[in-house]
């Protein structure tokens, strides 16, 4: 194996997935379709389908393999080379998305028309489905291009207005010693296992605080790194107290607290963790979240999980304080 095969092949290098399914069974059939436009593949022909050389669609395509075996459908992984440039390039050209981040950069845009008209949670939420759209798109964007990070630097834009007009308070409020921009692009780290308080302060971080925030997940064995912030446990810069949980502890710290929909996702947050009087959709709230804890093989994929239902409970907490 040479350097190159070890890094995940070069952009003249492709696997050609082929494969002849049961036709007796349908549902079968359109699982292995989704699972093939799941990975960003390009269709060649019916039954051939092209994706880049690397580690990650080797190994996927690898295991779709032995998943039509099962199915008792064949299929054959081919590496293949483009036989020149101008194949090369219309191969390239297949996984080319610079339509879609263009029309994500349009609507993006669009929601500036909202300022002062529209409510700013209202245009946040759209805001949110907008980023989860660019991180499916960039997810398979197998060849980045600079309308990649123009996008990108559009949404980081349209996010500080939008957060500036939901609380204009908050940069005034941000610990004595600190700023805002302290607080952009951070590691954030918090303790396992993951939970209530805990998932919902993360997701208050990467949706109201730092949008571009990464997280660490500490064991009880490990130490909180220098370079991080710490939520979430004790001795962290931000944790809970007896008045208080950790998702409140941010609210105050950053000026959020003004939300009438994030004090109301504040209230369920106490009382699932048994600090707070009882909120009717507490439970439902609790049985999604364990429902995602099973479905998760890691602490990304529960974080990414439980977005989902924060979201889905902001938007509405939202929506009921609008019409009172």
């Amino acid at each position: 194996m040479t350097k190159e095969d070890d890094a995940g092949g070069s952009d003249n290098r492709w696997l050609a997935f082929v494969t002849n399914l049961p036709t007796d069974d349908p549902a079968s059939r359109m699982r292995v379709m989704r699972t093939l436009e799941s990975l960003g593949s390009a269709v060649l022909r019916e039954g051939v389908f092209l994706l880049p050389d690397n580690p990650t669609t080797r190994q996927s395509l690898t295991r779709l393999t032995e998943h039509v075996a099962r199915l008792n459908g064949t299929s054959h992984l081919l590496l293949v080379t483009a036989q020149d440039d101008a194949q090369n390039f219309r191969f390239l050209s297949m996984f080319d998305r610079a339509k879609k981040y263009e029309e994500l950069i349009q609507n993006v845009q669009s929601l500036r028309t909202g300022f002062g008209i529209s409510d700013p949670s209202s245009i946040s939420r759209v805001l949110a489905k907008l980023r989860r759209d660019f991180e499916e798109i960039s997810a398979l964007d197998f060849f980045p291009s600079p309308i990649q990070e123009q996008a990108l630097e559009t949404m980081r834009n349209t996010e500080r207005e939008i957060l500036a007009l939901m609380f204009p308070d908050a940069q005034k409020t941000v610990t004595a010693q600190s700023t805002a921009a302290e607080f952009h692009r951070c590691t954030w780290a918090t303790r396992t296992p993951l939970w209530t308080d805990r998932l919902a302060s993360a997701w208050l971080i990467r949706r109201f605080i730092d949008t571009e925030a990464s997280f660490l997940w500490l064991d009880k064995s490990q130490k909180c790194p220098s370079a991080a912030i710490g939520f979430g446990f004790e001795g962290a810069k931000f944790s809970n107290s007896k008045s208080q949980v950790t998702f409140e502890s941010l609210l105050q710290s950053f000026g959020l607290q003004r939300n009438a929909a994030l004090m109301k996702v504040a209230a369920m947050i106490r009382h699932l963790d048994g600090t707070g009087p009882a909120v009717s959709e507490a439970a439902g709230v609790e049985t999604l979240l364990e429902g995602a804890r099973r479905r998760s093989g890691s602490e990304d994929d529960l974080m990414s999980e439980s977005e989902k239902t924060f979201d889905l409970l902001f938007e509405a907490y939202s929506d009921v304080n609008k019409h009172l």
